[in-house]
């Protein structure tokens, strides 16, 4: 089994950083991409970031030059660093990869249980 937990939220003032982790573990073969997602209170849940494999990436606009993914892939891990923060990324954001358990196994999505991240003075 799988499993995906991720660290780093909290509180901070507009204009903070932040650096989220997310590490997965359990039967792993291959992990084909990660991202982060984000959801606040009453609005849909949204892609922020993702990265594959081979190191393509993809970015909210609206977080783009602020926000930085990247992985380590001998770890299983995916980070998040947000800097410049808003008040409007306050949301729980949730780490998701695609993720194959055997060579023979297609693969599947897996989810974090999310980490609060507020923004506000």
């Amino acid at each position: 089994q799988v499993q995906l937990v991720e660290s780093g939220g909290g509180l901070v003032q507009p204009g903070g950083s932040l650096r989220l982790s997310c590490a997965a573990s359990g039967s792993i073969f291959r992990i084909s991409a990660m991202g982060w997602y984000r959801q606040a209170p009453g609005k849909q849940r949204e892609s922020v970031a993702t990265i594959t494999s081979g190191g393509w990436t993809t970015y909210l606009d609206s977080v783009k030059g602020r926000f930085t993914i990247s992985r380590d892939n001998a770890k299983n891990t995916v980070y998040l660093q947000m800097n410049s923060l808003k008040a409007e990324d306050t949301a729980v954001y949730y780490c998701n990869a695609l993720i194959a358990t055997g060579v023979l196994r297609p693969e599947a999505a897996y989810w974090g249980q999310g980490t609060q991240v507020t923004v506000s003075s």
